[in-house]
């Protein structure tokens, strides 16, 4: 279902014009890793699943979409599992914790809502990563955010950071920290040069 539903997807968004990937060979070659990506439609998702394919990615969702059955059911399909933004549980880190040790890869949109501007990350992808010690490949997406941008023919863009790996040699509080200033840092840095390639 999987690779039926991402296989159609990228059938239908490259007839609004074909996404442009760099520096894809930052993704790591095994074992599994988190995805941490800037979010501000709901187009980046279906870009970003695409253009890791054959891969697939375990994405964190917003439990609001598993409560409709039909919804539920297809969410279950492409692989995602709810959490709750407002009362993160235990299961919010045991999922993908599970997943990463299993070498999946697990996609989460760090800001945990659709935004262009500036917002603090949330501590949720460090914490997973940290705990999991499996790397973070911060990725920024350029391009169409909904229906409007799609026929605008708005040109996606994806870039690929090179993998963050939790400190082995400092507390992991501290380490965390650093982790998490780190792909801020490296989030910033992607977006910026993707507008260069714009130009």
């Amino acid at each position: 279902m999987y690779y039926f539903a991402a296989y159609l997807l990228k059938i239908i968004l490259s007839l609004f014009g074909n996404i442009k990937i760099y520096k894809r060979e930052n993704l790591p070659q095994s074992g599994g890793y988190v995805i941490a990506c800037t979010h501000t439609g709901w187009v980046d998702i279906l870009w970003l699943g695409i253009s890791v394919l054959p891969t697939k990615i375990h994405y964190m969702a917003k439990k609001e979409l598993f409560q409709n059955g039909a919804l539920k059911w297809l969410m279950n399909k492409l692989n995602a599992f709810p959490v709750d933004r407002e009362n993160p549980g235990p299961s919010s880190i045991k999922i993908p914790r599970k997943l990463l040790s299993k070498g999946e890869v697990v996609g989460i949109f760090p800001s945990g809502t659709r935004t262009s501007d500036e917002v603090p990350l949330k501590r949720g992808a460090v914490t997973i990563a940290g705990h999991s010690k499996a790397p973070i490949v911060p990725v920024a997406y350029v391009g169409p955010n909904n229906f409007s941008d799609l026929f605008k023919r708005k040109k996606p863009r994806i870039i690929y950071g090179e993998p963050i790996y939790l400190s082995k040699e400092l507390p992991k509080k501290e380490a965390l920290e650093i982790m998490m200033e780190d792909l801020n840092d490296a989030l910033n840095k992607l977006k910026q040069e993707l507008m260069t390639y714009q130009k």
